[in-house]
């Protein structure tokens, strides 16, 4: 007997116009309200720290190696002990539910599927036990209090729903100033009015897929995984968001997390090689180097520019990367620079939102084919070789040579 052979399924027209993670932003302009999508695909007061970490991927270039033997591309990846298909997950997110239905349990099957992790955020919209239940790939990321007392319950919560991994932001003592979705309408908790009504009767798809399903089934978004109890709700006139005493939150407390949590411990938002150090001094496993994708501080330097400084002081460290990337180039640049492990965040947000479900597994593909292909055009099989590639830095003339 033959095999039956498996057609592969056709994309939708308009996705199959997607050719790479770009393409999905002017998608979701057309499908999100203005002022959600300003917070999506926004960054902090003037945007120079978003803008910095674009360019630094721009900046950089292989030097290619030709006639080698490329036929058989490998781009799987281990980490912490699990292999991964490819060198890239999905970085934390808030306010996802709000870009497209059930985005956080969208983001974490897909993961899941994709062979990949998803990093749930605490500013998600959707209980932290749902999805961890949908996609067995998920890690949760932390906004923790400088308070003992919150700290604690919210460890063991995190411990029972079954996580293995959690990430602690660090970048977020204060709110940063997000000027540009504000100007829109977007501010958190988000302030009903007419004008975002009339954004909402715009997007009639939306309105209807997104919000008025979440009222009418009595789940209105709240924010769910702040605390170890359910959190405010999103939409309120008065009500002020808590930070949670973020503020007062120190390596004193990291510590102190590590001597509760027996699965593996992250930090998220380290930008100093001395912080790296304390880092790894604390026991934690491994760190996210990032500036929060420009969201935060605008007077920050590239992520990327300090990558390798940091990569280059810690020994025991497991260093990752986000902020930035859209290509698959960009994933080889970081772990060219020292990183095990690269996250993409609004790029896969804004496929969310054009497409939900098809659109973020295209974007998964697109973005693992082009690691793929990337690395058969450098002329390397496999993620360790790199040390047989260069990488120019044309913005100061240094390079990061091959080896002999």
């Amino acid at each position: 007997m033959h095999e039956r052979e498996v057609t592969p399924r056709r994309l939708p027209r308009v996705m199959e116009q997607a050719l790479c993670l770009n393409d999905f932003e002017p998608m979701a302009e057309r499908t999100l309200p203005r002022a959600i999508f300003k917070y999506v695909s926004g960054y902090s007061e003037d945007g120079a720290t978003h803008r910095r970490n674009l360019r630094a991927f721009a900046e950089r270039a292989f030097v290619p190696n030709v006639l080698v033997d490329v036929s058989g591309v490998d781009t799987t990846t281990r980490l912490f002990g699990v292999d991964y298909a490819s060198p890239f997950g999905i970085a934390p997110m808030g306010f996802s539910r709000l870009v497209a239905p059930d985005c956080d349990v969208l983001f974490a099957r897909s993961a899941a599927q994709a062979g990949l992790p998803f990093i749930l955020s605490g500013a998600s919209l959707t209980r932290l036990e749902e999805v961890r239940q949908a996609g067995p790939t998920s890690w949760f990321q932390a906004y923790i209090p400088g308070d003992e007392d919150r700290i604690r319950p919210m460890v063991e919560r995190v411990e029972r729903a079954g996580f293995d991994t959690l990430v602690v932001t660090v970048d977020t003592a204060v709110h940063g100033q997000h000027e540009l979705a504000a100007r829109h309408g977007f501010r958190s908790p988000v302030q009903p009015s007419l004008d975002l009504a009339w954004q909402g009767a715009t997007r009639p798809g939306w309105l209807w897929r997104v919000l008025l399903r979440s009222f009418l089934s009595g789940n209105a978004p709240h924010f769910e995984n702040m605390d170890a109890e359910r959190g405010p709700p999103v939409f309120s006139r008065t009500l002020v968001r808590d930070i949670g005493r973020r503020a007062g939150l120190s390596w004193t407390h990291i510590e102190r997390i590590r001597k509760r949590w027996t699965g593996r411990l992250v930090l998220k938002g380290v930008m100093s090689a001395a912080d790296a150090r304390m880092a790894e001094k604390a026991g934690v496993d491994g760190i996210i180097v990032s500036n929060h994708g420009g969201r935060q501080i605008d007077c920050a330097a590239g992520a990327l520019d300090l990558l390798e400084r940091i990569a280059d002081q810690v020994d025991g460290l497991t260093v990752m990367y986000d902020g930035g990337v859209r290509r698959g180039s960009d994933v080889l640049k970081a772990i060219k620079l020292g990183a095990r492990f690269v996250f993409v965040g609004r790029p896969l947000l804004l496929a969310a939102a054009a497409g939900e479900k098809v659109a973020l597994d295209h974007a998964l593909s697109l973005m693992k084919d082009d690691i793929g292909r990337t690395m058969a055009l450098l002329g390397i099989t496999r993620l360790d070789e790199f040390d047989k590639v260069a990488l120019l830095h044309d913005g100061r003339g240094t390079t990061v040579e091959a080896d002999a």
